[in-house]
């Protein structure tokens, strides 16, 4: 299983940034963040499919997920970006799922993480 993620940068409050993960299959997938000093926290996810998918409180109506399968790639749409959204956010495969899932411990596969930097 080969994770690659990108998009990552630096924006200003209120912009917007969108990350891409590829893969080399079709799984249940997430993107996780850590924001500094803190622990990592799961984003959002996406079913194998893509019919169903979760977001995070925190990010709920302003990040958005989603995926094309046809390339075997899932995206985090950023937007109203804040400080507090900085973090190191990386995109994880759980193969032995099909739905969504929000439990970090079903990952087995993590992709290197993209910094985000939202400056006020």
């Amino acid at each position: 299983v080969q994770l690659q993620a990108s998009g990552g940068g630096l924006v200003q409050a209120g912009g917007s940034l969108r990350l891409s993960c590829t893969a080399n299959g079709r799984w249940s997938m997430g993107w996780f963040r850590r924001p500094p000093g803190k622990e990592r926290e799961i984003v959002a996810a996406i079913s194998s499919s893509g019919d169903n998918a979760y977001h995070a409180d925190s990010v709920k109506g302003r990040f958005t997920i989603s995926r094309d399968n046809t390339h075997d790639t899932i995206y985090l749409q950023m937007n109203s970006l804040k400080p507090e959204d900085t973090a190191v956010y990386s995109c994880a495969a759980a193969t032995r799922r099909a739905g969504v899932t929000t439990t970090r411990a079903a990952y087995q596969y993590w992709g290197q993480g993209t910094l985000v930097t939202v400056s006020s």
